[in-house]
């Protein structure tokens, strides 16, 4: 059985990267499609990958672009099982793949903590597509809950350090701006702190940091382990990268109505995450320096071994 593994980079890829040692495996092996991008350069740099362009949120003529490419990609493969976790990429992978005999399964991103996307509801009107929610909450007989990326993760007390000497600032690679959280932290990280800002799609023309749009992967989860305190956008996969790193995240979520985010999930998300203890989640005008000095006396660890997500045959 080969399987093909599609996701859209950011979070998308970063859940589906998570999940996919807890699938079923794959006797054949595995195949991953996403976008070129410095994330899924280091990610994915030892495995078999697949790109296709880039497509914006809610982009259905790209959705459409796509599809032509997946259609000569199935045809070529002919994986019998394809899962993905979103987002505009699914809808041009599980459609036809479903309609050319693949069991196609589609899990919901872990940040939809009230209901499914648009790419999930659009998806649930095909009945060969077997869709997943992370949350328990919405499940039905349509969606099923077999578990949770945030399952296993464990936080306990650390020696607090005497003050903060390095951070962590990520803001994704989600492209509206996020300009006044690095505002807000240009006041309260002491400039002797050695931090690494990583700023994305955001602009930073007159603020007073050295900031990288992109760091690669492994680079950016040695950073953050070395690291006193990680302060992120409230995506779950700058989350999930804290995490994995030992660290409690500060999550700041960016907001719809400031133009930060197509709605606002990274509210939703950040409560989630504050509620199971695996982040402390603020708004950028609510952030002061004893956050840090509080996120600093946790470390994070994953108790073996990790559950297994059973997909429906």
């Amino acid at each position: 059985m080969t399987s093909l593994l599609v996701a859209s980079t950011g979070g998308h890829l970063a859940e589906l990267y998570r999940l996919a040692e807890r699938l079923p495996p794959a006797a054949d092996g595995e195949i991953w499609v996403t976008n070129d991008s410095v994330q899924s350069r280091s990610l994915l740099r030892d495995r078999a990958v697949l790109f296709v362009p880039y497509k914006g949120s809610r982009d259905l003529p790209g959705v459409t672009a796509n599809s032509v490419r997946a259609a000569a990609i199935l045809r070529h493969h002919r994986p019998d099982r394809i899962v993905s976790t979103g987002s505009g990429i699914a809808l041009s992978f599980l459609p036809l793949a479903a309609t050319l005999g693949s069991t196609c399964h589609y899990i919901e991103s872990g940040t939809r903590v009230r209901g499914p996307s648009l790419t999930g509801t659009l998806l649930t009107r095909l009945s060969r597509v077997r869709c997943y929610t992370q949350h328990p909450e919405w499940a039905d007989a349509r969606w099923r809950c077999h578990g949770s990326i945030l399952d296993g993760f464990q936080v306990t007390p650390a020696s607090p350090p005497a003050a903060i000497r390095r951070a962590v600032v990520t803001l994704g690679s989600w492209r509206q701006p996020f300009r006044r959280l690095l505002e807000r932290l240009t006041t309260i990280i002491p400039p002797a702190v050695e931090t690494l800002w990583q700023t994305g799609f955001t602009d930073v023309g007159g603020l007073s940091i050295e900031a990288r749009p992109w760091v690669p992967q492994r680079e950016l989860a040695t950073a953050m382990a070395e690291a006193d305190v990680v302060i992120a956008h409230a995506g779950m996969g700058t989350a999930l990268d804290a995490l994995d790193a030992g660290r409690l995240p500060i999550v700041v979520p960016r907001q719809a109505h400031l133009g930060e985010q197509i709605d606002d999930h990274q509210v939703d998300l950040a409560s989630v995450l504050e509620a199971r203890g695996l982040a402390l989640a603020r708004f950028p005008d609510e952030l002061t320096a004893d956050h840090m000095l509080e996120a600093a006396c946790y470390r994070v660890f994953q108790a073996p071994p990790l559950p297994t997500f059973a997909l429906v045959p």
